[in-house]
């Protein structure tokens, strides 16, 4: 490691804060550039497989809700691709440049496996199936989101820090909004079955959201200030959060 990169380090492990202006090293701007893109992807990802569902809400409130989730999700793509820019990232572009609702089969089961096109978090490569796979799919993910958004609401790169408090709350407010629909749902059916099978489904494959507990990327995201805890911690908070909300819902934990 080079000296500059070292003092960069130092002031990081500080508080420095680096700005939109600030030269920063090879090795922090290239994975700065991969935390933002893979968020802008997965936010675009993930409104284009939930706006088919908005028709397939059982009522009208419920299609309300569902527009705001996908509205709001390409609100932060776009606040996302905006922070790119200076990267040298044209949004226009940018946006045409893959198939964000694209998904793969089902039964397909990637884990923590990554595969080629675009970054999206693995679980958007997973299609949703009725109404509710899909409130149970936001409840579960929601709550993954709002902590892995968390971490970086202090990030040492400021720009991403000004955006992400202004993400935050929404994001927070899509896993409560999934948890009332999974309710509504259990009580329109009468029964917990179909739920219970959504939340069985969607457990593990959101779980791999947070990566490997040895993931490098990981703990250089730590080392750079970009987040401030583990992959583990952070999975095992995760963990707590929807066991309790799926005890409220009177559904099995995996």
């Amino acid at each position: 490691m080079q000296k500059q990169d070292k003092d960069f380090l130092n002031r990081i492990a500080a508080g420095h804060k680096v700005g939109a202006g600030d030269t920063l090293p090879t090795s922090y701007r290239s994975e700065l550039m991969r935390l933002m893109v893979v968020f802008a992807d997965s936010e675009l990802a993930g409104a284009a497989g939930f706006c088919p569902f908005i028709n397939r809400g059982p009522g009208l409130r419920e299609r309300i809700v569902a527009a705001k989730i996908v509205t709001e999700k390409y609100v932060h793509a776009e606040m996302a691709l905006k922070l790119l820019e200076p990267f040298g990232v044209n949004p226009t572009l940018y946006v045409r440049s893959h198939p964000w609702d694209s998904r793969l089969d089902r039964n397909v089961d990637l884990g923590t496996r990554r595969i080629g096109g675009d970054k999206r978090l693995n679980v958007f490569h997973y299609p949703l199936e009725g109404w509710e796979d899909a409130v149970a799919f936001n409840m579960l993910m929601g709550m993954a989101t709002a902590i892995q958004l968390g971490e970086m609401e202090n990030a040492s790169y400021q720009p991403l820090a000004d955006v992400i408090a202004q993400i935050l709350p929404r994001e927070r407010e899509h896993g409560a909004l999934g948890e009332t629909g999974v309710r509504q749902a259990i009580e329109r059916s009468s029964s917990k079955a179909s739920a219970q099978a959504a939340v069985d489904y969607w457990l593990p494959r959101v779980a791999a959201t947070f990566g490997r507990v040895d993931s490098e990327h990981a703990s250089i995201y730590v080392q750079y200030g970009l987040r401030q805890r583990t992959s583990a911690d952070m999975l095992a908070d995760w963990k707590a959060q929807t066991t309790a909300a799926i005890k409220r819902l009177g559904l099995r934990s995996a």
